[in-house]
């Protein structure tokens, strides 16, 4: 598969010595300095973990959006400008990313469930729509299955969660990803990293490259680190691939066809339409949409097909 053997979550991993000199005059900054596409707001949650969040749009369906691993919420940028004429439309940064609150949060999978219950208190907000890319639809699910009052409808794009993993796959998995190896990661390798996740990068998914660069120095840059490595750690510790089967709301499965990252090129290999279809086959209520000419971030390669196929499955 294309560029596969490179490499197989973004954000992470491999150690290489050299670097792209087209970044080396980027200036370093720290996680509030983030130029976000739309006004961020924050609230605290009953444990005091501070989330930073946009909420854009207006109207009765509402519509969570949930980034993945290593990620943040402007990676919805493009699905938010269009979905908020209809929706209203709700990212948040989970605790550990963007511009939420850093700490040493034990980070598990219902961890994050119990975060978005709570920002939804915060917000009064009973239930809603949930959107997951990648980790995000693996914590969507989770939400799902322990909080299904709260879960209207799922929208899952590329998400983890379908794939299983042996003991020993879940050991080797554990010991690659290391708070050192995510920090450590030098320029060209961030850049691999990213690229991965697209069939053909976009020009302007940049700022996810620049961004992640410039945040090295950032002093909160190890607390990332730490929730990058512990959040690998809690979507094998916690599978919802057992618990499918209970998912009853109705459920969008979006795959690119060409996602690098699922499955996992090392330990599995094959197409996402294999995995895909093992989430289609097990949720019940639930329909898929493969996505041609589409790598992992499927939602910004190809936003105005995810838009639309959004839309369709929200009347």
């Amino acid at each position: 598969m294309r560029r596969m053997i490179f490499g197989f979550v973004s954000l992470t991993l491999i150690v290489f010595t050299s670097c792209i000199t087209p970044y080396k005059h980027l200036r370093s900054m720290e996680f509030a300095q983030l130029e976000y596409p739309f006004p961020v707001k924050t609230v605290q949650l009953n444990d005091s973990t501070e989330v930073a969040y946009v909420d854009e749009g207006e109207g009765e369906q509402v519509i969570i959006f949930i980034h993945g691993l290593g990620s943040y919420l402007p990676a919805w940028k493009k699905n938010i400008a269009e979905l908020r004429k209809h929706y209203r439309c709700i990212a948040l940064d989970l605790p550990g990313y963007g511009k939420s609150g850093k700490g040493v949060y034990d980070i598990s999978m219902t961890f994050y469930a119990r975060v978005i219950a709570d920002f939804m208190d915060a917000l009064n907000i009973p239930s809603a729509a949930i959107a997951g890319h990648s980790m995000g639809g693996q914590i969507a699910m989770m939400l799902a299955l322990t909080h299904p009052e709260r879960v209207q409808k799922l929208i899952l794009v590329s998400p983890a969660g379908f794939e299983q993993f042996s003991p020993g796959e879940k050991k080797w998995f554990m010991e690659v990803v290391t708070v050192d190896g995510v920090r450590l990661t030098p320029v060209r390798q961030i850049r691999a990293n990213i690229a991965l996740n697209f069939y053909n990068m976009p020009k302007d998914a940049e700022f996810m490259v620049t961004d992640r660069i410039a945040l090295r120095r950032a002093k909160d840059f190890d607390k990332y680190c730490y929730a990058v490595v512990k959040s690998v750690e809690g979507m094998l510790n916690e599978p919802v691939y057992p618990y499918l089967e209970e998912i009853g709301q109705p459920t969008l499965i979006l795959f690119g066809e060409n996602d690098n990252l699922i499955p996992n090129p090392y330990l599995h290999g094959g197409r996402s339409r294999e995995i895909a279809e093992i989430g289609k086959e097990k949720i019940p209520n639930s329909q898929l949409i493969m996505i041609p000419r589409c790598g992992h971030f499927a939602h910004f390669e190809q936003a105005e097909i995810v838009n639309r196929a959004i839309r369709e499955f929200m009347r």
